[in-house]
Parts: structure tokens; C-alpha cells; sequence
């Protein structure tokens, strides 16, 4: 496949807040290999049916289409991503098109140990993996299933293969791993990789969240600062949901304060799952399905026209309405329940990328 050539300018697309539509999050499958508490709990679930999955070529024309209009991070996402099968091949393609500035990958790094160096071959520019606790009886009570051995040598894999960047993301719950945040900094520091701590999230299947298991940005700088001493935040320019701050050390770690802190006003993310329903926010109740047009036959100009067309009338700030819904004391009432996430797959956070 030839790179796509670049028109002279990609035009900004930006909705209702002045928002620009610049990163993709690029749903490859619905299905996972763990069962983790904040995100996908239960066995069983409503899967996509495998018809409708879109293939690695409609994938690729959809993000052509999307780049043309400003996107120019797009990051592999799941379920678990590494469950698709010869996901190397659809890497090749999106690498294909240079407007793609920055591809990424987030994986729970089960399967990472086996697929680090064909990722690496086949351009893959970074890597997040998904890590919320340095002991096996945790891993085991969290996600249940066994494997924490497996996700460590997955991010040693990862490591020696050379991946630049290296994320670690950690989902901080009060009273379950709050106890491991020096931990697992000291982890990242000898491995060479960045942790970032995300605030338990109300989405999906975290149908058992309450607000006190919330384990908030402040609490965790307070912590961390009575182990490092004085934290600093660092400055930067950035619609990335990551707050960045540096130890005395130099030592930089991330949090995602997205329950206590909602970073609405900056967010250029949607996302698009493995059955091509386009959602402009994780909260979102509704998508855009633009895998029947693409099916259908629409041209290049029309899909372009709906993707711009329905970001300009963006209105979404999911975050920021969940918390004030906190004054009333009506945030928990707005969990979705477990039958109804069993009968819509597409309510489901692992379904759309979270």
C-alpha cells in the first residue's frame, strides 16, 4: 500500500466549546481476558456480533477520513486489543498514512510478551500498559484470573524491545491499592517507564462505584508527598488527560483526575468501536454508525461530511455533568445496571475504548 499523499492543509474541526477533533481511540475488539472490577466484572456480557466487526481496510478508511479532518493521534484500544488476531498487519496499514503523528496501543500486557517485537516491527510508536497492583493476590482479587506474572514479563518485553515512552497505568481505588503508589513509582523508575494514576471512573460495568472508593488527585499527592517530600506539577500545553508532576528526583508520574477534577473543556478524544459506532464521549448514551454507510457505499465526501457535520454539533462533557451531579447527591443514581449492560454491549466501556 502506497502512503497516502497529504492535501496542502488539514483543516481544524472544532464542536460547540471550540474543541478540535485530533485524537481517535480506535476500538479493535470487545472482548477481554480479565475481568477487572472498574471495567468489565462479570463473566458473561452481549458481544458484537462478529459480522459486524469492521475489517483492518475499513478500519484504516475510517481513520483516513478522520485524519483528513485533524486527527493525528489514534490509539488501539479494546476489550483487550491484543485479542485480534494479526493486529501487526493493521499497524502496517495505519503507518501507512503520514498525518498519523503518534500511533499508540494500551493493552492489559497478558498477551504482550509474545507480540512486543511484531509491534515494534511494525511501527507501533507507544505502548500503555495497564497495571494496578505489584501483587499477585490483588491482581488475582481485581481481575479474576491468574496472569500477574505474564503482565510483568510483558512490560520487561517491552522494555527490551525498546518502546520509548513507556506508559503504566494504574486505576487508584481507596482501600485496595492505595497502599502501592510509592510502589509502584519505584517500579517505574527501574524500569524506565512513566506510571499514571486514573481515578476510579462511574462508567460501564463499575456498577458497584461509590464516590468513597474514589481515591482522589489530592489524596494521592498527599501521599506520595509525605514519602518524596515537595511535588511539583509541571507546565505544559497539553489536551493529553494526564496531569504530569516531577519528585525531587526528576522522577515524572501522571494522574487522571477525571471523577474529582473532569478535564472536559480540553478533551479532542472520540471513539470509535470494533462495529463502527462513533462515540464523542465515553460517558455518550448514543453514537454515529458509520460502518452501514461505509458498507453501503458512501463516498469519501460524504463520511467526511458526517464525521464533520456531528463534531460540530458536539455539545458532550460527560465528566463534567457527573460531578454536578455530586451536589444533589445523584451521581451513584446515574450507574447503569448489570442486565441492561448485559443486553448493550455498546454502554460498556471495554466495548468503546476506554
Amino acid at each position: 500500500m502506497s502512503p497516502m499523499p497529504l492535501e496542502s492543509a488539514t483543516p481544524l474541526v472544532a464542536d460547540t466549546f471550540g474543541r478540535p477533533l485530533r485524537s481517535l481511540r480506535l476500538s479493535v475488539t470487545d472482548r477481554c481476558n480479565l475481568r477487572c472490577k472498574y471495567c468489565m466484572p462479570e463473566e458473561e456480557y452481549a458481544w458484537l456480533p462478529r459480522e459486524t466487526l469492521l475489517t483492518f481496510e475499513e478500519m484504516t478508511t475510517l481513520t483516513g477520513y478522520f485524519t483528513e479532518l485533524g486527527v493525528d493521534k489514534v490509539r488501539l484500544t479494546g476489550g483487550e486489543p491484543l485479542l485480534r488476531r494479526d493486529l501487526p498487519v493493521l499497524m502496517r496499514m495505519l503507518r501507512q498514512n503520514p498525518r498519523i503523528k503518534d500511533l499508540a496501543l494500551t493493552t492489559n500486557g497478558l498477551l504482550l510478551a509474545e507480540h512486543a517485537q511484531s509491534f515494534s516491527d511494525a511501527g507501533l510508536h507507544r505502548l500503555t500498559v495497564s497495571l494496578d497492583t505489584l501483587r499477585r493476590d490483588r491482581f488475582k482479587v481485581l481481575t479474576k484470573r491468574d496472569g500477574h506474572e505474564r503482565v510483568l514479563e510483558g512490560i520487561d518485553a517491552a522494555v527490551r524491545v525498546g518502546f520509548k515512552g513507556l506508559k503504566l497505568d494504574t486505576v487508584a481505588m481507596r482501600g485496595f491499592n492505595d497502599d502501592e503508589l510509592v510502589t509502584l513509582i519505584e517500579y517505574g523508575k527501574r524500569i524506565g517507564a512513566e506510571v499514571r494514576f486514573i481515578e476510579y471512573m462511574d462508567v460501564g460495568g463499575a456498577t458497584d462505584w461509590s464516590l468513597d472508593q474514589v481515591l482522589s488527585r489530592a489524596a494521592m499527592l498527599e501521599a506520595l508527598g509525605r514519602h518524596y517530600g515537595r511535588i511539583e506539577p509541571i507546565l505544559e500545553k497539553s489536551s493529553a488527560p494526564a496531569q504530569r508532576f516531577a519528585l525531587p528526583d526528576g522522577t515524572t508520574f501522571g494522574i487522571i483526575p477525571s471523577t474529582t477534577t473532569p478535564f472536559c473543556s480540553t478533551c479532542d478524544r472520540s471513539r470509535l468501536t470494533a462495529d463502527g459506532m462513533w462515540y464523542l464521549c465515553l460517558y455518550a448514551k448514543h453514537g454515529t454508525d458509520l460502518r452501514q454507510p461505509l458498507r453501503a457505499g458512501a463516498s469519501r465526501d460524504e463520511l467526511k461530511s458526517r464525521l464533520r457535520s456531528v463534531w460540530q454539533a458536539r455539545r458532550d462533557r460527560g465528566a463534567e455533568e457527573r460531578k454536578e451531579l455530586e451536589q444533589s447527591g445523584a451521581r451513584e443514581n446515574q450507574l447503569i445496571g448489570i442486565e441492561r449492560l448485559r443486553e448493550d454491549p455498546r454502554l460498556e466501556m471495554h466495548t468503546r475504548g476506554g
